[in-house]
């Protein structure tokens, strides 16, 4: 039976990998941490019966936040075209990762959990399937279409900017 001190060991080593998933997953600081601190709250009331809690937490961050999803309903505007920028400085850099994250929130909630776990979350598509709780097939048609998506709408210098 896991203990107190092993939850805590695990919020410790785990943190800032469970804050940048859930960040890809909200494209928010704030909604980041408060997914973060939500997951680990219902880890933390499971911890005894939870045998692997690197995907159980991942799951619960993803099931929350499509929860969430769906009660707000809200949707961003994706513009045609990205802003033009003529220059290589740091403000480029940040565009670039802005424009990233904003293709990122134009995709479905389920498919992004799919983008985000896959190719930023460094997992194979077995343990995306067993962490979102769907088949090997399911996360490859998500991961397909998020990724058309994604080059449809991203400039194709910042898609190979970005760790996919």
């Amino acid at each position: 039976m896991p203990s107190e001190d092993g939850f805590r060991e695990f919020v410790e080593a785990r943190y800032v990998e469970l804050l940048r998933i859930a960040y890809l997953l909200t494209g928010s600081t704030h909604e980041a941490e408060d997914l973060v601190q939500s997951a680990l709250v219902r880890t933390m009331r499971a911890w005894s019966r939870v045998d692997e809690p690197m995907p159980y937490v991942r799951r619960v961050m993803v099931n929350q936040h499509i929860s969430v999803w769906r009660r707000v309903r809200r949707r961003e505007l994706v513009t045609d075209s990205p802003p033009d920028v003529g220059f290589t400085d740091a403000a480029e850099a940040i565009a670039q990762r802005h424009a990233v994250r904003d293709a990122l929130r134009s995709l479905p909630p389920r498919t992004r959990a799919v983008v985000v776990l896959r190719y930023l979350g460094d997992m194979s598509e077995a343990e995306v399937a067993a962490a979102l709780g769907c088949s090997l097939g399911n996360v490859k048609s998500h991961a397909s279409r998020g990724l058309a998506r994604l080059r449809a709408v991203l400039d194709p210098v910042d898609l190979e900017r970005m760790p996919l």
